[in-house]
């Protein structure tokens, strides 16, 4: 387990895209189990760990999840994550490159719960939620592209849904018009950075995380 920060009331690890960050009907062990064994261990707690989830990725996704350590910072940052003071930022690898170099996308999205999909308008729907992100091109190879996205919203598959609608499905994103999966399942969508203010201490926290194992992740990274 990739722990990049801790203190006595946060803990943010780089969540690799094979996790689970809480139980399905998989029954594969989740991140956050993982997570309260850990504090368990080197703390050396008795009985039942506390840990709240404050937000989730998707499982094919990897980067960083933060987690609450007391109910006083699990109550203030999810109000936080509610009024958009959580600031996120994910790294994207597309087959195709972006109309524009740098855009807003604003679309509704409507939620399939059977199909566990999101579906993108471009005008407003009854019952569909408006997603808005920020995209920026900052790499390119032979083959892919990599987009720097910034979530204004925090909508069902937002960021795998909407580049698809503009046209640029994530690699490996079977479920949204990939043409081919990733040898381990993976999408090629990272959480590489988390920025906030710490909810009980006020200093600013500002976590980036390594980028996933893999050549094309790696080809990329040296390019910056």
């Amino acid at each position: 387990m990739d722990v990049v920060y801790e203190d006595n009331h946060l803990i943010i690890v780089n969540k690799s895209s094979s996790e689970i960050v809480q139980g399905d009907k998989t029954g594969d062990k989740p991140l956050a189990e993982m997570v309260k064994e850990y504090i368990k261990q080197k703390y050396h707690k008795p009985g039942n760990v506390f840990l709240g989830v404050v937000h989730r990725l998707d499982r094919p996704v990897s980067g960083l999840v933060v987690f609450a350590r007391t109910s006083k910072a699990l109550a203030r940052l999810n109000e936080m994550f509610r009024t958009k003071e959580v600031h996120k930022t994910y790294w994207a690898i597309v087959g195709n490159c972006p109309p524009t170099e740098e855009g807003e996308l604003v679309h509704w999205l409507v939620r399939n719960e059977k199909q566990n999909k999101s579906y993108a308008y471009d005008k407003e729907k009854s019952e569909a939620k408006k997603a808005i992100l920020d995209y920026r091109l900052i790499g390119r190879s032979e083959r892919y592209f990599l987009l720097e996205v910034d979530l204004k919203t925090g909508r069902h598959h937002q960021i795998r849904c909407q580049l698809a609608k503009m046209g640029c499905p994530i690699k490996g994103d079977l479920k949204y018009g990939s043409p081919r999966s990733n040898p381990d399942g993976s999408i090629c969508l990272h959480a590489r950075r988390v920025r906030f203010v710490h909810p009980v201490s006020k200093q600013e926290i500002d976590v980036e995380a390594p980028v996933p194992e893999g050549n094309l992740w790696h080809s990329f990274q040296n390019d910056k």
